[in-house]
């Protein structure tokens, strides 16, 4: 029998372009949703087909992908002195159980970036530094302390996470001597004379890291320079910041090699944060060292809604410059709300909102807590995403960590945001595409009814219903 090859292959051919189209048509759904069992669950393979006009009584998200916006730079959390204390009491099983859930993209939420303070913040057993005090010429510096638990767990989780996590680093407050309180805590200001030696001390923190095989991708001037706290806090007015980073900070960081670190201002909540952009970018001098604006949500400490709309503002008014979140958490500890839904939903909402303002990278705050809300060694105890039961061992999963895991597990390094709107205020949604292609959406429902939505990729679309009190990922 004579067989015909080119016909074969052409069949071939035709069956592979079928298979490719009709995958490029499937959309999947990955769900979690209050008063049910599923987290981050796949529940629907969805198809498309030809999109017709929607009418106004349907509730649609419009994707498209022509247009595109900021680069991604990851999602991740922060591993302080209290993760690390709570982390060191876990059994094996359990330490390997919690990295896994943050770190590994396959069997956990894939974390790619990850904060971590200069010498003590609140969270933790006490106050330290790397110094004798009244150490100026910084003669005495050591990091040990962090050698002995938190060096030893970011190493843990960089090595989950297939051996890069993007790794910058605040500091909460100069040693005691350098302040014109003299305290670490309650705020007070950096004293004029020690511009210098605080300045040499980044540079120190930053090489004595990198030499335990650490590498610093950045870091910020001062955490909450706005706030006098019960805790670790250090106060700079606009000006302050300016002048410390143009006169001091960014030539000592160039001097001592360290120029390419991406140094981050304001580092506080949304409400104030278009004022210290002015202020700073409108310097060459100081704006030149600068790599962009940090900033965190707990401007809801006043009442009223987050201050989502500023974060869009700076980033109109200064394009060139970049957006990071730094640091969220939900306060007032209670054990009796680990499974809270609004939890959950304030990082929804607040990632939704600020990736659609020009975000680029998003980081939680501490990665893991004890059963107390700590240790906290000012008595400032709040949730994270996971916590540990040092009674029993066991770890516990709140919401929080879930919806986080819809945007870190399906965003990948150097996605593009991607335009997406909605067409009524029952759902929020944002859109970024992957590298290889690969669109992921982010729909998020706060109402108390189901909803069922278009999906209106261009000129495709599908159907798609999202629970009640429930945030989904559709990969497509």
């Amino acid at each position: 029998m004579k067989i015909n090859h080119l016909a074969m292959l052409m069949a071939l051919m035709a069956t592979t372009v079928f298979s490719q189209e009709a995958k490029a048509q499937e959309v999947t759904v990955y769900t979690t949703a209050q008063n049910s069992k599923l987290r981050l669950s796949k529940t629907d393979k969805l198809s498309f087909s030809k999109a017709i006009q929607p009418v106004e009584t349907e509730i649609s998200v419009f994707v498209e992908p022509k247009k595109k916006f900021q680069e991604f730079i990851g999602i991740g959390g922060a591993i302080t002195d209290a993760s690390a204390e709570v982390f060191a009491t876990l059994s094996k099983k359990k330490q390997k159980e919690l990295l896994n859930a943050y770190y590994d993209k396959d069997k956990g939420i894939g974390y790619t970036l990850l904060r971590t303070t200069i010498h003590s913040s609140d969270f933790g057993s006490g106050s330290h530094t790397y110094i004798e005090e009244g150490d100026a010429d910084l003669k005495t510096f050591s990091i040990d302390k962090d050698k002995k638990l938190r060096i030893p767990m970011i190493k843990r989780a960089t090595q989950v996470a297939g051996g890069t996590l993007m790794l910058y680093v605040s500091p909460w407050s100069p040693p005691a001597f350098m302040k014109s309180n003299k305290s670490m805590l309650k705020g007070g200001k950096l004293l004029p004379e020690f511009n210098q030696s605080w300045a040499n001390y980044y540079a120190k923190f930053i090489k004595a890291y990198e030499a335990e095989g650490m590498p610093i991708w950045g870091l910020s001037v001062q955490n909450e320079p706005m706030a006098t706290q019960t805790w670790e806090s250090c106060l700079y007015t606009a000006e302050e910041e300016r002048d410390f980073v143009k006169n001091y900070l960014g030539p000592t960081l160039e001097k001592e090699g360290l120029g390419d670190k991406n140094l981050i201002v304001w580092d506080h909540n949304r409400d104030l944060m278009n004022q210290r952009a002015n202020v700073i970018y409108s310097d060459p001098e100081a704006a030149k060292y600068v790599w962009g604006l940090g900033f965190h949500w707990y401007e809801t400490w006043a009442g009223g809604e987050p201050m989502y709309n500023n974060v869009g503002k700076v980033n109109e008014a200064y394009p060139d410059k970049k957006l990071m979140f730094t640091e969220g958490c939900n306060e007032k500890f209670d054990a009796a709300k680990y499974q809270y839904w609004p939890n959950a939903e304030r990082y929804g909402a607040s990632m939704i909102h600020d990736f659609n303002n020009g975000t680029v990278g998003w980081t939680d705050w501490n990665i893991l807590l004890d059963q107390n809300g700590g240790p906290n060694h000012v008595g400032n105890f709040c949730f994270a995403p996971i916590h540990a039961d040092t009674r029993t061992g066991e770890l516990i999963y709140t919401p929080s960590y879930y919806y986080i895991g819809h945007f870190s597990k399906f965003i990948r390094l150097e996605a593009k945001r991607i335009s997406t709107a909605v067409s009524r205020s029952h759902i929020i949604s944002t859109t970024f595409q992957n590298k290889n292609g690969e669109m992921v959406t982010v729909v998020m429902n706060k109402s108390d009814e189901p909803i069922n939505y278009n999906l209106i990729v261009s000129e495709k679309q599908t159907k798609v219903t999202i629970p009640a009190r429930a945030i989904q990922t559709l990969i497509y």
